[in-house]
């Protein structure tokens, strides 16, 4: 009995002492998540349509998860390091609102009509495929597993060998001090000190429990996003494509945990104030499931970027795009935007209509008819934008 008491107090103790973690999400989720730990007694911090809490960091995990199932957001939240934070990102959302959706950060214009017109005729379905299989036979893409580590790892050598005839071309490793995988940054040097960014996240996530060994093919999400962005560069490096800015290809670490990597990534750009002049996210690009073939999502997104990749679907892509909205943190373009950067996310499909099987062992190439067409067009849109900002 006495050993019964000891063990009880010591669990209670540590359960007490757990570790918390702050983060952000949007205001309407806040019940369902302080539902997730009933012993929730965090003060509410909330502003501009999100809400600042601590929950436990042992929960984090499961609130991916509830964002998935209940509000079908991949990602949701954003974790931050101290309650100041927290309060200074919301402080910034109060002023973005206004400011970051409506403002025109460089010239956008269409005056590149040849030279787009014939690379896009160089995306292949085949190349974008051969990608997102590959990185769908990796057991999973977790952030904390060893095969979190060597899909990254082999993102890092593929785009290695696609540059390895070009000196002007590096591509490295961003390693976090926090968890195990690395992102992975391919730099292409311009003359201008601009920077144009086309990422997407590298991980992948399934279920509530062992996910270090957890089936998580992520085929859609994100090994879509991931190929495509490799088809981008392919095409670009195979022309010879020499820019004036400098280009800036991502493959994010541990997205589906709180934006954790491009939060990472896009606090070190903003501090050492490098001049960002475009975020393109590619996150799920591969599922055909609505009326619309692209969608922008036009919350926490720059809008005058958005008008400008409409106008590049209508000249290049010729198929139809309009708008929706994804929720707060729902992909690394709000890392971005979050510091004050024009960020753009143009998705696979209507909010309601997008890839059930995300976030489960069922996340196959099967799902888009085991091929990817509909990535071809998101390739093309990401050509078009690279050249024609780069201008």
């Amino acid at each position: 009995m006495y050993k019964l008491l000891v063990l009880s107090f010591l669990f209670l103790n540590a359960a007490s002492a757990e570790e918390k973690v702050w983060i952000t999400l949007d205001s309407d989720a806040l019940s369902s998540t302080m539902s997730l730990d009933k012993s929730f007694n965090s003060k509410v911090y909330s502003s501009a349509g999100i809400s600042l809490i601590q929950v436990n960091r042992s929960e984090v995990e499961n609130i991916s998860h509830m964002m998935h199932d209940q509000f079908k957001r991949c990602g949701g939240y954003m974790i931050h390091e101290s309650l100041e934070e927290g309060l200074e990102l919301i402080d910034q959302a109060q002023g973005l609102k206004s400011f970051v959706g409506k403002s025109i950060f460089t010239d956008y214009q269409i005056n590149q009509k040849d030279l787009v017109n014939r690379v896009i005729e160089q995306v292949t379905e085949k190349s974008i495929t051969e990608v997102i299989l590959k990185l769908s036979s990796f057991k999973n893409r977790y952030y904390k597993s060893k095969h979190g580590v060597a899909s990254s790892t082999w993102i890092k050598d593929h785009w290695q060998e696609l540059a390895k005839n070009r000196n002007d071309i590096s591509v490295d490793l961003y390693k976090h001090k926090k968890w195990a995988q690395p992102s992975v940054i391919m730099t292409i040097k311009g003359n201008s000190p601009e920077v144009i960014v086309i990422g997407g996240h590298a991980d992948s996530i399934s279920g509530f429990w062992n996910r270090n060994e957890a089936k998580a093919p992520g085929a859609d999400d994100n090994a879509s996003g991931i190929a495509t962005i490799t088809e981008t560069l392919r095409v670009l490096i195979q022309n010879n494509y020499r820019p004036e800015k400098t280009l800036k290809f991502m493959a994010y670490a541990a997205e589906e945990v709180g934006l954790l990597g491009s939060k990472e990534i896009a606090t070190e750009f903003k501090n050492n104030n490098v001049d960002v002049v475009g975020v393109l996210q590619l996150d799920m690009t591969n599922y055909n499931g609505s009326d619309l073939n692209i969608v922008m999502m036009t919350d926490y997104t720059n809008s005058a970027q958005n008008e400008f990749l409409g106008t590049l679907i209508d000249e290049y892509v010729k198929l139809s795009w309009g708008y929706d909205k994804c929720g707060y943190g729902c992909s690394d373009h709000a890392s971005w935007y979050a510091k004050g950067y024009p960020a753009s996310i143009p998705f696979e499909a209507r909010k309601n209509n997008m890839n059930r099987n995300i976030h489960t062992a069922k996340d196959l190439l099967s799902v888009s008819g085991d091929h990817s067409n509909h990535a071809v067009k998101f390739a093309k849109l990401a050509l078009a934008y690279v050249i024609e900002l780069d201008q």
